[in-house]
């Protein structure tokens, strides 16, 4: 225990140290090696610069004895702030910069992006998003903001440790690094984050990865990291999503087709190994098993490609094209691999693929609706969540609220007694 109170003392007295530093005085010393190396840089050789020192992201002085809450940051791909151009075009620019969404050399893309598509595309955009927007907001905004707040209540309702819910875009705001610093803020030690893409893509759920790791690469103290893959497996998932569908039947009647319309992605990308096509796919068989559909009644497409290269296929639009000249008058869309409805969902589907399957000759197209913050929802991330959170002590279902406290008093006790140089 000597030991361990000596370096306790030595931590506390080195933080006074430092802190003489940031203030700007001079310490006592710097004689130790250590010490020269945080203090300043190394001396640079004769006729050189002098060596850049890292910056590394430090948070408040710990506080001995404080909440240490683990957190759930949901992340979604983003929105723009407004439907104005100057806010698209923002979105569309830090969006349309990342490298795993376009992946051509960037001396070769920049001049594309910032002297072609950035003049012309916002404008076009911003009339989608003028067309979904609400009083509230963005319909994604609002909705991951709902399902954070459900997805809070549920995990309270099962476990008593402290547990926070956030929601990050990883494009936009609120951005996954602000989110990130606010939950250290809080004193969070562990973070789990759960990408809302149910099927793997390195568009997707690897550019969060991406985000995730820029942001702690940056911290001195780097949280316990636990990351959510995929979950298009699920056997939750695929209950909420076959309910959804079940629920849409009962109140509106079926259609002759079930379309399953996820987002597309470069096929050059799926032959280098993205497996997000096989994921839905799998989603797909699934779900029609749970449906109890054949496979005719069941079809899936890929939506949102641009630019000319080729796409996962079939494409949507050319699906719902096809359908009335092989005598399909009703269509039913469903969209899996988008959790809360967006401007893909709400507009690309819901407006523009129901008027072109009309003119095609279609008589009635349905949009199913995300599974947005609905209970089934809730519940599918909520089995998720515990599951991927066992071994932390915040998720286990013995939590001593109580115990907690007492530690968390002892330790701060310990921490003044320290601090005061009083005997214990």
């Amino acid at each position: 225990m000597k030991q361990v109170s000596g370096r306790m003392a030595a931590c506390y007295r080195y933080g006074s140290r430092r802190s003489a530093v940031v203030r700007g005085s001079a310490p006592e010393s710097s004689s130790h090696p250590k010490l020269v190396n945080i203090l300043g840089p190394r001396r640079p050789p004769a006729g050189g610069p002098a060596e850049p020192m890292p910056r590394y992201i430090g948070q408040a002085p710990h506080r001995h004895g404080s909440d240490a809450p683990a957190a759930v940051l949901l992340v979604n791909l983003g929105t723009p702030e407004g439907p104005g151009k100057r806010a698209v075009r923002r979105y569309l620019a830090e969006f349309l910069s990342d490298p795993r969404i376009v992946e051509l050399p960037r001396a070769l893309w920049k001049p594309i992006l910032h002297g072609v598509i950035l003049r012309i595309r916002p404008a076009r955009s911003s009339a989608l998003y003028a067309k979904v927007w609400t009083p509230e907001g963005s319909p994604l905004q609002t909705g991951m903001a709902a399902l954070a707040t459900k997805l809070q209540s549920a995990l309270k309702a099962q476990r008593a440790g402290p547990i926070l819910v956030r929601h990050a875009m990883r494009y936009g705001k609120p951005a996954v690094g602000d989110t990130l610093r606010e939950l250290a803020a809080a004193g969070v030690r562990r973070v789990m984050v759960v990408p809302l893409f149910p099927q793997y893509s390195g568009t997707t759920t690897a550019s969060v990865f991406d985000a995730v790791g820029a942001e702690l690469s940056r911290w001195r103290w780097v949280p316990e990291l636990r990351f959510v893959a995929d979950y298009h497996a699920e056997a939750r998932y695929i209950e909420a999503l076959a309910r959804s569908v079940e629920t849409y039947w009962q109140r509106h009647g079926r259609g002759e087709r079930l379309v399953l319309s996820y987002h597309g992605i470069p096929e050059k990308y799926f032959r280098a190994g993205d497996p997000y096509f096989c994921q839905c796919q799998a989603t797909a068989r699934r779900l029609r098993e749970r449906l109890d559909l054949r496979e005719d009644e069941m079809i899936v497409a890929f939506q949102s490609r641009v630019g000319r290269q080729s796409w996962l296929k079939p494409y949507t639009e050319e699906v719902l094209q096809s359908l009335p000249a092989d005598g399909v008058k009703h269509v039913q869309v469903l969209c899996p691999g988008f959790s809360v409805d967006c401007l893909e969902t709400l507009e690309e589907i819901a407006l523009t693929n129901h008027a072109r399957f009309l003119r095609a000759g279609g008589e009635r197209f349905d949009y199913i609706p995300a599974l947005n913050a609905g209970d089934d929802h809730v519940a599918a991330l909520t089995d998720l969540v515990l599951r991927q959170g066992q071994g932390w002590p915040e998720f286990d279902p013995a939590w001593d609220a109580a115990r907690a406290s007492a530690q968390q008093m002892a330790a701060r006790t310990r921490y003044e007694q320290l601090r005061d140089g009083r005997p214990r």
